[in-house]
């Protein structure tokens, strides 16, 4: 019988999957269905119970005494003809919807009536508004009072206009957009429900705030009806986003719908900050015939040039100077390119903060590595000589230590970074690739030859680095063999993501970048961020044809994959290939180091673990765990080499060799 034409024929399964006399609940689009197999038929009815909503496709096929056949409901035993649907006794007002079935070789197929143009909501107009902003990335969890925004999202997917990844823990979510708008600028967002939901953004929001990257949140919120008598998940959602986000507003049925989700993308956009938009859940679904908008005549330039008498005296103090040195921040990460040009020019030293790592390879003739407590003995001991220092879009942590006693010219587009902690020679406000072009005609080469120098310093400290891989005290392998070898199998243009801890100090000081993308919980420092920081990354090879093909890498220490390990299974699902390094020594590592020396007994530091690498092969995923030196390259490059999926390689590492 040939297929009626005006139907939707929805694959529902295959004919091997339902045994003879059996039933089980299929979905076809957003229909759940019955399917039965019996006496050589098939047949398909509405799943729902009429009696109390009962599932039929968790019941059973029963026999009347002339054989009839019966579909039982598991609750109460209501039974129907699965072919007609109607009960016993054919009492039409209690029977079910049947739809019509076919069986296409191996493969089920059932017809359904073609889904309905759905009416257009206030939820449209957000999801529609932030496509036009450029909002390629939701990363969220759905859940009952962000429904009708999520099926506005779920739209644009549809359409292909936008990409959904689903997540285990909200978390999650915001660390992976976090560090998404860190690798890209440009902002993703976070889908939540109220409540809890909403509240487990935070960390990652804060995340983001701080090191000054572009994320909007999306957060569902009870009806306004129960807003404030305490309803459930019932809490003041502009009051615990107002310190973390520029930019928060509800959505209210008077609202100008466009213009509130303009102003969410623009502020993300222009301020490079969190936003924030709250979603009451009878507001989503109300019908809108409102246009949506996008950045037309709202964004200008961002060029931001010295004034002449700035550059003037940049100028002067570079040529008055013997032993200059550029300190380089993650600020100057979209036009790194101009910055080495002035370098080059100069013949200066280029050191990097540990937030700045990789923007200049550690291959080139000029890079000092990264300076402070993650940094190289190279950047130390050219900040201890240097008689200036060009400071170009870092902001003076503390954990960088530039001695705020040198003459220092800084560079910042935004003008409250300048001088933020003491006093310097020369501020200039300028955006950093316009202030290194017109430098770079203005001065001459240097006269001492510090690329000699350069050159003899990073050969003693990789002297000293060698000498540490062989360490060996039997508990374990050191870090620095595990980043000497990540550094040879490395792809040069991967993009690694690192967590918080004593892995990620080794890794700051022994791994020699060579074009890498490295993101960071900067000014946070928080604990988890490592693979969730890769999620977004890889979703950003997927959104921007400038990070397509590129690898993938996060690293963390035991602690810190233990705070979202199950997002490993999210990896699995959507796909992901990355490549998890876990340092695993069984314990807080770094704060058992800071006990010790404060001088305090180590005190529950100590972790209880699983296999990881096995954990990873359970959730679907690669799994490889290392306890020779022997085996670790290889095991590293098959790691790498992992293709549709993620990738997990537990390395057992000595706390003590860091």
């Amino acid at each position: 019988m040939p297929a009626d034409t005006h139907l939707d024929w929805i694959k529902v399964g295959e004919t091997g999957e339902l045994p003879e006399g059996r039933v089980k609940t299929v979905t076809a689009r957003t229909t759940s269905i019955c399917l039965s197999h019996f006496d050589g038929q098939w047949a398909a009815m509405d799943n729902r119970c009429p009696h109390q909503g009962g599932p039929l496709g968790e019941g059973s096929i029963e026999r009347g005494v002339e054989g009839q056949c019966w579909i039982r409901c598991p609750w109460h035993g209501w039974d129907f003809d699965p072919l007609t649907g109607a009960p016993p006794g054919g009492h039409e007002d209690t029977g079910q919807k049947t739809y019509p079935i076919e069986i296409r070789g191996e493969e089920i197929f059932v017809g359904i009536e073609p889904e309905p143009e759905a009416p257009r909501t206030t939820s449209d107009v957000i999801a529609e508004t932030l496509v036009n902003w450029g909002v390629k990335r939701i990363f969220g969890m759905v859940g009952h009072s962000n429904l009708g925004l999520a099926d506005a999202l779920r739209r644009q997917t549809i359409s292909a206009k936008m990409e959904y990844t689903s997540i285990r823990h909200e978390g999650a979510a915001a660390f992976a957009a976090s560090a998404y708008g860190k690798l890209t600028g440009k902002p993703a967002a976070c889908l939540t429900i109220a409540g809890p939901g909403a509240t487990n953004l935070l960390t990652g929001l804060w995340d983001a705030k701080v090191d000054r990257a572009p994320v909007i949140a999306l957060t569902g919120q009870v009806q306004t009806q129960v807003f404030g008598p305490g309803a459930f998940q019932d809490i003041d959602l502009s009051s615990a986003f107002a310190a973390v986000s520029r930019f928060s507003q509800v959505v209210l049925p008077s609202s100008n719908l466009s213009e509130l989700a303009s102003l969410a993308c623009k502020n993300a956009l222009v301020e490079r900050d969190v936003t924030h938009l709250i979603f009451p859940d009878d507001v989503q679904t109300i019908p809108s015939d409102a246009p949506a908008k996008g950045p037309e005549g709202r964004m200008s330039g961002a060029e931001i040039r010295a004034s002449a008498e700035d550059l003037s005296a940049a100028s002067a103090m570079i040529s008055a100077a013997s032993r200059p040195m550029i300190v380089l921040g993650h600020g100057a990460k979209p036009i790194v390119g101009d910055v080495i040009a002035l370098a080059e020019k100069l013949g200066a030293p280029v050191a990097t903060t540990f937030k700045g790592k990789g923007l200049i390879p550690d291959t080139h003739p000029l890079a000092a590595g990264v300076m402070g407590r993650s940094g190289t003995p190279i950047a130390s001991w050219f900040m201890n000589e240097c008689d200036l220092i060009i400071s170009l879009g870092a902001s003076f942590s503390n954990h960088t230590g530039i001695e705020p006693g040198k003459k220092i010219i800084q560079v910042d587009y935004e003008r409250m970074q300048l001088g933020k902690f003491h006093p310097v020679a020369l501020p200039i406000w300028a955006e950093i690739g316009a202030f290194s072009q017109d430098l770079t005609s203005r001065v001459e080469r240097i006269k001492i030859d510090m690329a000699a120098e350069l050159a003899d310093r990073w050969a003693i400290w990789r002297e000293e680095k060698a000498s540490r891989v062989s360490d060996n005290l039997g508990e374990g392998i050191s870090a620095a063999s595990v980043f000497a070898a990540l550094g040879d199998v490395c792809p040069k243009d991967a993009i690694i993501a690192v967590d918080v801890g004593n892995n990620t100090y080794s890794f700051g000081r022994y791994f020699e970048a060579s074009g890498q993308d490295v993101l960071m919980s900067g000014y946070l420092g928080s604990i988890g961020f490592g693979f969730p920081a890769g999620m977004g990354a890889w979703a950003a090879t997927q959104d921007y044809e400038a990070y397509k093909g590129r690898k993938v890498i996060s690293i963390s220490g035991d602690g810190g994959f233990g705070q979202y390990a199950m997002e490993f299974t999210t990896a699995v699902k959507h796909g992901m290939d990355i490549t998890h390094i876990l340092l695993n020594n069984g314990q807080l590592g770094k704060i058992t180091k800071e006990q010790r020396a404060g001088d305090f007994t180590v005190w529950q530091t100590d972790l209880v673990n699983p296999s990881f690498a096995a954990f990873a092969r359970l959730c679907g995923g690669q799994g490889t765990k290392v306890t020779e030196l022997g085996n670790l390259k290889q095991a590293l490059s098959e790691a790498l080499a992992h293709k549709g999926g993620p990738s997990l390689i537990e390395i057992m590492t000595d706390a003590e060799l860091v």
